[in-house]
């Protein structure tokens, strides 16, 4: 059993693998999370393979109990990535951002890949066809705007995202999801276009957990997989661990 950890600005998943296939997924708020791993995996053991992408809080005591419990993995800036990273500050590139660039080229080798990671935050990563990883962009996602909107202004409310279709706003709630929403489609779907006008055969991969809600929105032909974060560090474990074996046949 491998049991894939992303820790989120907000949420904890969790994704059950076996033999590369994923068999069960929770999520939960970022808190508790010994007691909610517990709730859902309680037939852990130290064979138990964990690996963990983090850019939440983990307290040390909790990374601790996942290395004494199991056998954890934390994907950090040192591991052995299937890219090269040229963001001018390597050390600095979310470790998140990292695992969805790893399993972009991984999932489709020998591509121009645009990832595209729309959660707390909307995160734009690019990697071409050498897997040279050359950086990307970030924006506030749905729930930062309608917070700011909220917190700096005098009169507007805090709402929650849901579905809308209209474009004009016929009054404040509207008006808000229309700015929020219309804004975000029309930035993702822009900021495609302009990597597309340098790479026309791009490979545009949509994770996060607001992909579904964007899918059937965005008027570009994207690859839409809410779990491609949590599929890619499976596939990155096993590109580590390939890759170990490697090395160590060369002793």
């Amino acid at each position: 059993m491998i049991l894939t950890i992303d820790i989120g600005n907000t949420r904890t998943k969790i994704a059950h693998f076996e033999n590369n296939s994923l068999k069960n997924l929770i999520a939960f708020a970022n808190e508790n999370f010994i007691e909610n791993f517990l709730k859902y995996f309680p037939q852990i053991e130290k064979t138990t393979q964990t690996v963990l992408s983090s850019v939440g809080r983990l307290s040390e005591q909790e990374r601790n109990w996942l290395a004494v419990n199991t056998t954890l993995l934390i994907i950090t800036h040192q591991n052995e990535l299937p890219f090269r990273n040229n963001y001018e500050t390597p050390h600095t590139l979310g470790i998140d951002r990292i695992v969805l660039a790893a399993g972009a080229v991984l999932a489709f080798p020998k591509q121009n890949r645009l990832v595209i990671d729309v959660g707390t935050c909307i995160t734009y990563d690019f990697i071409d066809n050498d897997d040279n990883y050359l950086g990307g962009a970030i924006s506030p996602g749905f729930g930062l705007r309608y917070k700011s909107l909220n917190d700096y202004t005098a009169n507007l409310p805090l709402l929650q995202l849901e579905e809308i279709d209209y474009l004009v706003g016929t009054n404040t709630n509207k008006s808000i999801h229309s700015g929020v929403i219309n804004g975000i489609i029309t930035e993702i779907d822009g900021i495609i276009n302009k990597y597309k006008e340098l790479h026309p055969d791009l490979t545009i991969i949509l994770s996060g957990g607001d992909t579904l809600f964007l899918a059937k929105r965005l008027k570009n032909i994207i690859f839409a997989n809410s779990n491609f974060l949590l599929e890619s560090l499976n596939a990155l474990y096993q590109y580590i661990i390939e890759n170990d074996k490697k090395n160590s046949s060369r002793l």
